[in-house]
């Protein structure tokens, strides 16, 4: 079996499991090509810069310092067999396991379930836009399909959006929060959209990317939907 190719390491955070210091390993590939993606060098299948090997000896070294260990990417399920594998070495060290997923891989998710302690979702779009965005058509489907696997499972996680103006209007956030809210999900993520490679054609003002946590009335409104909405400027 191939092993588990890893593209990034995060040694120390406090933000990427909520409620637990961990790390997180970034793993090479992705079915998506997100207008947007901050790790464009982790999008192509290939071999990872870190020895899985020497990483795991540093995990054993990070037992009883760090709580959790992330697994992102890219798209981290992609790699099958081999992440399963690698996550069940690292969680028989007695981390918390957590997992980063844009969704389009809901059968993959199902096999990790005993495996992962939380998610956190990626919801990028309304149906209609998510060709555009994301470079798939499917992609909308199999995210719901993974947050059906998930909330079937019973276990925490979040579902996050980051709100690229140029994908996301105020309208749609509020019919992708009501849309979460009607399927039961308890905890929401507003994320700011921070450009990183747009060209003077494509791109957006600070006023447009600030317009959904400039307006109370929409804010307010989503709070009301869920126990907990983080809104990360």
């Amino acid at each position: 079996m191939r092993d588990i190719q890893i593209g990034g390491l995060v040694s120390f955070t406090t933000i990427d499991y909520p409620g637990k210091l961990a790390a997180v390993l970034f793993l090479v590939g992705c079915p998506l090509r997100c207008a947007y993606c901050s790790n464009p060098h982790l999008l192509n299948v290939g071999d990872g810069e870190y020895d899985p090997d020497k990483v795991f000896e540093w995990l054993k070294s990070r037992v009883g310092k760090l709580e959790a260990v992330v697994f992102s990417g890219g798209e981290a399920l992609m790699q099958g067999d081999a992440l399963i594998d690698y996550m069940r070495r690292v969680r028989e060290l007695g981390f918390a396991i957590g997992l980063h997923t844009n969704g389009f891989y809901p059968d993959t998710l199902a096999r990790v379930a005993d495996i992962v302690d939380w998610i956190g979702l990626d919801y990028k779009a309304t149906r209609a836009k998510y060709p555009e965005l994301v470079g798939q058509n499917i992609a909308y489907d199999h995210m719901m399909r993974s947050l059906d696997v998930w909330l079937a499972t019973g276990k925490e996680f979040e579902v996050r959006i980051t709100c690229d103006p140029r994908f996301v209007s105020k309208m749609d956030l509020m019919e992708i929060a009501n849309d979460l809210h009607a399927r039961g999900v308890k905890k929401f993520a507003v994320q700011k959209y921070v450009p990183h490679f747009e060209d003077y054609e494509h791109g957006t003002t600070s006023e447009q990317r600030n317009q959904f946590f400039a307006d109370e009335n929409l804010r307010a409104t989503i709070n009301a939907l869920f126990d907990s909405v983080i809104w990360r400027e």
